[in-house]
């Protein structure tokens, strides 16, 4: 059997710079090979054309490329299992130890734990470093060492431990690795995909943007976003090197990256609202869940112009304005009574930028059932904030060609009467 090997395994993590797992990985002393499971636990539920593994393919497609042509080295694809695929490559490879960085979605843990104890069995070590977001955990926590669940204090404190933190930088030089480049690869029909029409698009991230970011980041007509969401979600960019920058300019854009941390802790925490909710008296909440009116809400034909381009934009783009995510959220809760979860796993299904952390987080913020929520009574009103937000109807008619015409429907459900009947529901509970 050939020399022993460290094996790196790209996760939510798909670049070679600042890699904190890579990093430490290459300076193992040992040669490093690189791999990418596609797991089909992920896969199956997907359909398949979906662009995110499009783009997850091509991501590490240009990474393999690169190890080839600049290293002498590649990046292994399997498919399958991943406890199933280690076995496979311990048949290949005297392997040492595995280096990962860390997910913190509950069946990432699962997966994980189960490795270790395998890994365990065989004597061999199994390394995981932070790398997703910057701090962890329990790294931002009360005094009395339990989790901030409003997000105000939290943020408090977490820019506080950040004054005094030096972040590391892994920009290691990328040398050790197994000098192998026949290794295996899948195309994307080898997995049961095929390539998607929708394109993750690049992000901005320019000091214009940054400094306008506060006054523009409301207004969904605007290219007042980064689109940087798909990028933090896998990884391409370092999250790091993200809030440096931003930081130089808007407190406000380093406020939503810090959102988006206070959701990760939260998820790790409290695992189980992945399916229930963070207030668990809101899980009694008697939802309407008429099929009909969630079909309409899906297609973007309630009647409530604003509400009905943010879901066109999300069915055509796999995007949708933050501002707008939360308008037809609060919609399908309040107005139409329709339980978070079917929202939040349609949203699942489009986003480009889905992170269960957050994605969970922000449907139930709306919901008024999880932590740090809006309280129940907190409704949005589309009209109100069309006026507010779209005023000249750009946003609505860049998406609803039939808008101001005879052939556009007419609201589904009443505002005040809708918003009456929320009350009712919620207030007992």
């Amino acid at each position: 059997m050939a020399n022993p090997i460290s094996v790196f395994w790209f996760r939510r993590d798909l670049r070679l710079d600042d890699n904190a797992a890579l990093s430490l990985a290459l300076s193992s002393g040992r040669p490093v090979l690189p791999i990418f499971i596609f797991d089909p636990h992920i896969l199956n539920s997907l359909a398949r054309d979906d662009a995110r593994v499009t783009f997850i393919h091509a991501t590490l497609t240009a990474i393999r490329t690169q190890l080839e042509t600049q290293y002498g080295s590649s990046l292994a694809f399997y498919h399958g299992k991943p406890l199933d695929v280690f076995q496979r490559i311990f048949h290949a490879y005297q392997v040492t130890a595995i280096y990962a960085n860390h997910d913190y979605e509950p069946y990432a843990r699962t997966r994980d734990e189960a490795l270790r104890k395998w890994l365990q069995s065989q004597s061999v070590d199994f390394h995981t470093c932070k790398d997703l977001v910057i701090f962890e955990k329990n790294e931002i926590s009360k005094t009395d060492g339990r989790p901030y669940t409003l997000y105000t204090p939290y943020q408090q404190k977490w820019k506080a431990v950040h004054c005094h933190t030096k972040l590391a930088n892994y920009s290691a030089e990328i040398k050790g690795l197994v000098q192998q480049t026949a290794l295996p690869y899948l195309t994307l029909a080898d997995i049961g995909f095929h390539r998607s029409s929708l394109a993750v698009p690049p992000y901005r991230l320019d000091p214009t943007l940054l400094r306008h970011y506060e006054q523009d980041r409301n207004f969904p007509a605007m290219a007042g976003t980064s689109r940087l969401g798909p990028h933090l979600r896998f990884g391409t960019v370092s999250i790091r090197k993200i809030f440096q920058q931003a930081q130089a300019y808007s407190d406000t854009f380093c406020n939503e990256l810090i959102w988006r941390e206070f959701f990760s802790q939260i998820l790790w925490h409290f695992p189980h609202t992945e399916h229930n909710s963070f207030k668990s008296k809101f899980d009694l909440i008697q939802w309407r869940n008429n099929e009909t009116e969630f079909r309409r809400w899906c297609e973007g034909t309630t009647g409530y112009p604003l509400v009905d381009a943010g879901m066109r934009e999300l069915n055509a783009t796999g995007y949708m304005h933050n501002r707008v995510r939360m308008i037809t959220a609060s919609f399908l809760c309040k107005h139409l009574l329709i339980d978070w979860r079917w929202g939040e796993a349609y949203f699942a299904s489009k986003l480009l930028d889905y992170d269960m952390a957050s994605n969970v987080g922000n449907w139930q913020w709306v919901a008024g059932c999880g932590t740090d929520a809006a309280p129940y009574f907190r409704i949005f009103n589309p009209i109100a904030q069309t006026q507010k937000f779209d005023k000249n109807f750009d946003y609505i008619r860049t998406w609803v060609s039939e808008w101001n015409t005879g052939t556009y429907p007419a609201p589904m459900v009443d505002h005040k009467l809708a918003r009456e009947r929320c009350l009712k529901t919620f207030l007992p509970v």
